[in-house]
């Protein structure tokens, strides 16, 4: 079955699944949602979805079998943002609070992997879905951001021998590795691939459902372990 393959690299990367309100979290892979999320900027396929926009359905890249291989783990960063409290012509101007009271600054924590490498496979049996996002992540419409749109690919996000002939568990196993980040390789790779109810290890709130409505839906994973790759470094 064919796989297609990315390459997701860069200084900072953040692809939370969890975030709440002021604290935004960071998944230590990139989510399932977040990768389609991206091919849906390469495309430049709107959030809201019509049935004869042209485009692959939502419905239809979230059945993509998807797995990460963690090239480099990359270390986990806390960061601080604020927003609101700026003045004009002597008035305060913020952030709406929910309760009402006037407007304030708000401070929040966003958490991001710093300098980690990822290798993303999409297993399908649609082979020409698979082509089309190639070369739609070739040559992309809109930016091509890891998780937020401040955190630019530092490396082209397209493998030009991305698309394989191999099953997704195969192929992740015998792509080369990246060593543009870690000096010494690593004796193994971590891999995290979609699965079912009965083979997962974990449960994650990571399927799109609507990107206009923000839902989401239950994916099933499981956590692996790779050799580390024949075609070394």
């Amino acid at each position: 079955m064919p796989t297609l393959l990315m390459r997701l690299a860069g200084p900072m990367q953040s692809w939370g699944t969890e975030s709440r309100f002021s604290i935004r979290d960071a998944g230590r892979e990139p989510s399932k949602s977040g990768v389609i999320g991206l091919l849906c900027a390469a495309m430049g396929k709107p959030r809201f979805e019509s049935p004869d926009d042209g485009f692959p359905s939502l419905s239809k890249l979230a059945s993509l079998k998807m797995g990460v291989r963690v090239d480099s783990e990359g270390v986990l960063k806390r960061d601080f943002h604020t927003a609101g409290g700026s003045h004009r012509r002597g008035e305060k101007y913020g952030v709406a609070k929910a309760d009402g009271s006037k407007p304030g600054t708000v401070v929040s924590t966003r958490w991001y992997l710093s300098d980690a490498s990822f290798l993303v496979g999409l297993e399908s049996e649609d082979a020409d879905l698979l082509r089309y996002l190639d070369v739609a992540i070739a040559n992309p419409q809109w930016q091509l951001s890891l998780g937020r749109k401040a955190f630019a690919p530092s490396m082209p996000v397209r493998l030009k021998d991305g698309l394989r002939q191999e099953p997704l568990r195969e192929v992740l196993g015998n792509y080369p590795w990246d060593g543009s980040v870690l000096k010494e390789s690593p004796e193994r790779l971590r891999a995290v691939l979609d699965a079912t109810p009965e083979t997962a290890s974990e449960v994650r709130h990571d399927l799109p459902l609507s990107f206009a409505a923000r839902r989401f839906t239950i994916r099933y994973v499981i956590t692996d372990f790779i050799s580390f790759p024949k075609g070394g470094e």
